[in-house]
Parts: structure tokens; C-alpha cells; sequence
């Protein structure tokens, strides 16, 4: 009776902060505080979602113009020495409340959920940096995840480098840019000790698009994660390296259709010695985008796994297919104008080994109180032999 009586208040205290009436005011992450804008410029409606002019400032590497203004450094002296006057940090911290996750049937305080330091910018008319370190992440520290150097214009030739840690799916959907606390669920999915998967990986990516609204990515990654440095200090477990390209191209005035290819290779270790397995994934993506009103997004993705294995005892699986994706919509009434906005997620994951089956279906709603700060609250259930619904509700900032 205790805990039904708290879930009540919790509940209500949520619908009445959803409720709140909104203000318009300009928000100061590092890229609004250093040119003076709103949040607004970039995102659509609320960060952390970015809209078309968001993508192409970060595809300039952070920069609004190709030469940056003089003011925006310190006079040294030296052309070739570029030193902030102020460095661009900023920060988000998200906390929620939440209840049921795991089907334990409790409700927690989950803040803070997420606290990170953001920092990014250019070093020259070419050169930028980005990263995020990760001062908490649901009760610990989790490190850096996006942490890269971009070459804009390689040789002049339209092509843009990025050497460092990234996640592969970023060509796709950026998990970071999603606005639920439920993730895109097949991207994470990798069967027994294989450690490759589409989240967080080092490694080099190029990019370039083409005025036919072609655009083609290629990554060359390590393929294990985020793993630490061995004895040697090298981070990858293994001689191998897989790549990914993706090819995407829009059509007409709303669409824009993908494709990608992933191949690789993996070295695992059971009790009868080293073997080699490789890893292949494929499938498309299509985005429909109506003047940032509506957005439906939607990937599926095939993988097979030449062997598998999960502990010493237990002999080799071979030629393991697992597949499945998700349909995402947003729709934000007066586009990058809204103060509120809905999300609903579809995810579904179906394999050869039945504990990868994922299946869930996710209702989030937020409403923005400033540029930088939205309520948000959000409930997911969960299908299966352990069906169950889990809720959320809390706000996201960025400061």
C-alpha cells in the first residue's frame, strides 16, 4: 500500500510539472553562448536533436563561417597558434524519477540520471575538435565517449576526416540525439563474448556529400568498444579492422533513403584455443522529415555471426543471424517553434539465440520551460515472456 501510495504522488507531482506554462528565452550551451544565439538555431525543438542547419554547423566543424572572426582568440602574434579568449564548455545534467525499470516493480530517484562535460570548436579555418566526458552516468563515472579531431576539406576535395572515438551508427541515427531514456536497442545487440556491435568504437571516419543530395560515409574501426589499453597500451584486442560504408541520398523535398554495409573480424578464445569470427551487417534506413513537424525515422538491419560462444565449457555456435530495428516518429506541432512535442519508438530484435529477443513499444512527451531545460516523462512496455511497463518522468538541461 506504501509504495502504490508514493507511485500516486509521484505520478501526479509529474503531471502537474507537465503542465507548467512556458517561457521563451535563449539557451547558453557553448556553441549558443559563444555566437550569441538560441538553442533554437541548431535544435529542433529542444536539444539534444538536431535539425538541417544543426547538422551542416556540425559537419563545418563547429564553425558558422569557413574563417572564424579574430575576436573569437588571443592575439598572440603567431598566425599559426589558435587559443580560445574563453574555452567552450557546457554541460547537461538529466535526472528523472522513475518506476519499474527492470520489472522490479520500485520506484527510484534517478538523479542525477546523466552529467556531462561538453567542449568543441575549431583550431583553425579546418581543424575543429569535439568531446563529452561522462561525470556521471547512472550512479558512476563513465569516461569519454565522443572524443575526435575533424579535417574539413581533405586536399580540397570535399572530403572531411574524423580520427578518434565515435559511435558506428552515427552515419544512421545518433543515439545521443534521441530524446527517449529507451535506446535504439540493435545497434548494442551482439551475440555471446563478441564485443562488435554499431555503439561507441575508435577509429578514423570519412565523409562526403555530393550536390546530387548523395552523401557517402566510410569508417575503418578497431571493432571492440571501449575497452582499455593492454599492457602494450594498445586498445584493440586483435590484428583485424572492419569498415562500414553507408550511402544515403534524398529524395525529393521530404525523404532520404540509406544503406549500409559492415564487414569485420574478431578474434575470440574458448577452451579449445583462438578462432576467428566473422561479423557482417547490412540493411537500410529511411527518414521522412516534413518541415521538422513531423519526422519518421526508420532502420532495419541483418547480422550474422560466424561463431559463437559465451563461456570455456560450452562449444562454438556457428552462422548465428539476428535482425531487427526500430520506427521512431516526432511530431512537434510548430516545428522548431514547439514548446512540446511526442516521440513514440518502436524497437524489435529477433535472433537465432532466443535471449537477444528484444520487443517494446515507448510514449515520450516533453515540454520546454527554457531553450536549455524541458520536462520530460515517458513510459515503455516492454514484450515477452516477462512482459512489463516501466515509467519515467524528470527533465533534461544543458547550460
Amino acid at each position: 500500500m506504501k509504495g502504490s501510495h508514493i507511485l500516486k504522488m509521484v505520478i501526479t507531482a509529474a503531471v502537474v510539472l507537465m503542465v507548467v506554462p512556458a517561457e521563451t528565452a535563449e539557451a547558453i550551451p557553448a556553441f549558443a553562448r559563444k555566437y550569441q544565439i538560441s538553442c533554437q538555431v541548431c535544435h529542433t525543438p529542444a536539444m539534444p536533436r538536431l535539425k538541417a542547419f544543426g547538422d551542416d554547423f556540425a559537419g563545418d566543424g563547429f564553425r558558422m563561417t569557413e574563417y572564424e572572426s579574430p575576436r573569437y582568440f588571443i592575439p598572440t602574434g603567431d598566425d599559426r597558434l589558435s587559443l580560445f579568449r574563453e574555452l567552450p564548455v557546457a554541460f547537461r545534467f538529466d535526472g528523472h524519477v522513475t518506476a519499474n525499470f527492470n520489472g522490479e516493480k520500485s520506484v527510484d530517484f534517478a538523479a542525477p540520471f546523466v552529467l556531462k562535460i561538453i567542449s568543441g570548436g575549431e583550431l583553425s579555418d579546418r581543424l575543429s575538435y569535439y568531446f563529452y566526458f561522462m561525470l556521471d552516468e547512472r550512479g558512476e563515472i563513465a569516461g569519454l565517449e565522443d572524443a575526435f579531431i575533424m579535417y574539413k576539406d581533405l586536399f580540397r576535395t570535399g572530403i572531411n576526416v574524423y580520427l578518434g572515438q565515435f559511435a558506428a551508427s552515427d552515419p544512421m541515427f545518433k543515439g545521443e540525439m534521441r530524446y527517449t531514456i529507451e535506446n535504439y536497442k540493435i545497434y548494442a545487440t551482439a551475440p555471446g563474448e563478441s564485443s562488435i556491435n554499431l555503439k561507441y568504437d575508435k577509429g578514423i571516419l570519412l565523409d562526403k556529400g555530393f550536390e546530387t543530395g548523395t552523401s557517402v560515409v566510410f569508417e575503418v574501426l578497431s571493432g571492440t568498444g571501449l575497452r582499455e589499453a593492454d599492457h602494450w597500451y594498445v586498445f584493440d584486442k586483435d590484428k583485424y579492422k572492419n569498415m562500414l560504408l553507408k550511402l544515403t541520398q534524398d529524395i525529393g523535398e521530404y525523404a532520404s533513403l540509406g544503406f549500409f554495409g559492415y564487414t569485420g573480424k574478431e578474434v575470440l578464445q574458448n577452451n579449445t584455443g583462438n578462432f576467428v569470427s566473422s561479423v557482417k551487417m547490412y540493411g537500410p534506413d529511411l527518414v521522412l522529415d516534413f518541415n521538422e513537424k513531423l519526422i519518421i525515422g526508420l532502420q532495419y538491419l541483418w547480422r550474422t555471426d560466424s561463431d559463437v560462444y559465451f563461456n570455456w565449457e560450452e562449444p562454438m555456435i556457428e552462422d548465428v543471424k539476428t535482425h531487427g530495428g526500430f520506427a521512431e516518429v516526432i511530431f512537434s506541432p510548430r516545428g522548431d517553434m514547439s514548446n512540446w512535442y511526442l516521440t513514440g519508438l518502436l524497437n524489435w530484435v529477433e535472433s537465432d539465440l532466443d535471449f537477444l529477443d528484444y520487443r517494446s513499444a515507448t510514449l515520450h512527451a516533453g515540454y520546454l520551460i527554457r531553450r536549455n531545460v524541458r520536462l520530460v516523462t515517458e513510459f515503455t512496455q516492454v514484450f515477452g515472456s516477462q512482459s512489463y511497463g516501466k515509467w519515467s518522468a524528470g527533465f533534461v538541461s544543458a547550460f
